[in-house]
């Protein structure tokens, strides 16, 4: 397992290229020579300013493990220390610091398999993104299903691979949830997720999930997870990453 401890060393990390994906979110591709990851582990940035102040932040790896470079899915946050930067100031050709691949708990290989329930809430979509990148690539048999939450159609990030034309395909579903609006997709709900929405989907998919991955905000996160215990999963089944406020 590639799972590089935090006191690992820090290395130089080329932006190569940077490409919005909503209003708020962009992607950034980084080269660099770490480890090849796993899908659904995180790189540690760090921010060194002239003087001498450090700031560092953990963003999940989107890209699929295979992919030359690391893209990384950074939101925003007005009152943040680390993302104004890469939203502002930073441009492709700039350096920064990197150190991973990181994470051994909420990461998914072809020989985990499935079926995969993936419930993602705004920028929680990266790790999840990995793992459906990882699955297209190395088991595209393995039922997959992704419930993915935002506010507006504009909020959710890689809507054409994941939402477009031919993407619900095989054995993967995609759900896009809109808590502001609707969808121009008659299948997406435009609710907030709930339990009783949970069941709805889960019996249209018509798989039992075998391993369950959430990503978003701690509340998002709590109620997802909530519902799907009292549905009767098993909680070892679950795996969860959260996010806070700090950006």
């Amino acid at each position: 397992m590639s799972d590089s401890p935090r006191n690992a060393p820090w290395q130089p990390a080329e932006i190569v290229r940077i490409e919005p994906r909503t209003p708020r979110i962009s992607s950034f591709f980084l080269r660099s020579a770490l480890p090849r990851p796993l899908a659904g582990q995180h790189l540690d940035v760090r921010l060194t300013a002239p003087d001498g102040y450090q700031a560092q932040r953990s963003y999940s790896i989107a890209s699929a493990p295979g992919a030359e470079l690391a893209e990384l899915l950074i939101e925003k946050l007005d009152d943040g220390e680390v993302s104004p930067y890469f939203h502002e100031v930073a441009q492709a050709g700039d350096t920064i610091e990197v150190r991973g691949p990181i994470g051994g708990h909420f990461v998914w290989r072809a020989a985990d398999g499935g079926p995969l329930l993936l419930i993602a809430g705004g920028s929680g979509i990266a790790p999840l993104l990995a793992i459906v990148r990882e699955r297209a690539a190395t088991a595209p048999e393995v039922p997959a299903l992704l419930v993915y939450s935002a506010r507006t159609w504009d909020d959710l990030a890689w809507r054409d691979e994941l939402f477009g034309a031919g993407a619900d395909t095989g054995a993967f579903t995609a759900i896009a949830l809109t808590t502001r609006g609707a969808s121009p997709r008659p299948q997406d709900p435009a609710r907030r997720l709930d339990g009783a929405l949970l069941a709805d989907l889960l019996a249209r998919w018509g798989h039992p999930p075998r391993h369950v991955y959430a990503c978003g905000s701690n509340v998002f996160v709590e109620a997802a997870t909530s519902a799907l215990v009292a549905q009767g999963l098993e909680p070892a089944s679950i795996r969860t990453e959260r996010y806070g406020g700090a950006g």
